[in-house]
């Protein structure tokens, strides 16, 4: 089954600028497009080294029960620039109706400037299971035990 994700746009939104939208027929990710405020549209935003920042989508998105939006960085960006999302990936749940932002951070060295209509992340469309948790007596053994970070291979 495909999901249909249904898009609302912002009053204030480009309508011009389209969907997310799959850039190639094999992208697991759509592509999602800063939308910037009207007043913000002709010198776009920019983001200091190390500033984090919500860039607005314009859009709200109704994600059907049993599924999850990630949103990711896009490697081009995280790349080149060092733009990245503090928060990767990002959820948005299925029964979350508010402003679909997308949190940026700049990694890199220089100034970076988001200019309205830009490709800043890709969304990621996953089924979801709900796990049961309960308290147990006892945990199962593994090979690996307790070992935790980096206990599997070379630090």
């Amino acid at each position: 089954m495909t999901p249909l994700i249904a898009v609302l746009r912002e009053a204030w939104a480009d309508a011009d600028l389209p969907l997310p939208s799959y850039e190639t027929e094999g992208a697991a990710g759509a592509d999602l497009r800063a939308n910037l405020m009207p007043e913000d549209r002709a010198a776009g935003l920019t983001l200091a080294p190390m500033e984090r920042r919500i860039i607005p989508t314009g859009l709200r998105v109704e994600i059907p029960q049993g599924f999850e939006m990630q949103i990711r960085p896009r490697s081009g960006l995280a790349l080149k620039h060092g733009i990245s999302l503090p928060n990767t990936p990002g959820t948005i749940d299925s029964d979350y109706r508010g402003p679909l932002g997308v949190l940026l951070i700049n990694l890199g060295t220089e100034p970076f400037v988001i200019s309205h209509g830009d490709r800043i992340a890709q969304a990621i469309v996953a089924p979801v299971v709900q796990a049961r948790f309960a308290v147990a007596g006892a945990l199962g053994e593994t090979a690996r035990g307790a070992g935790g970070f980096g206990s599997t291979g070379r630090d």
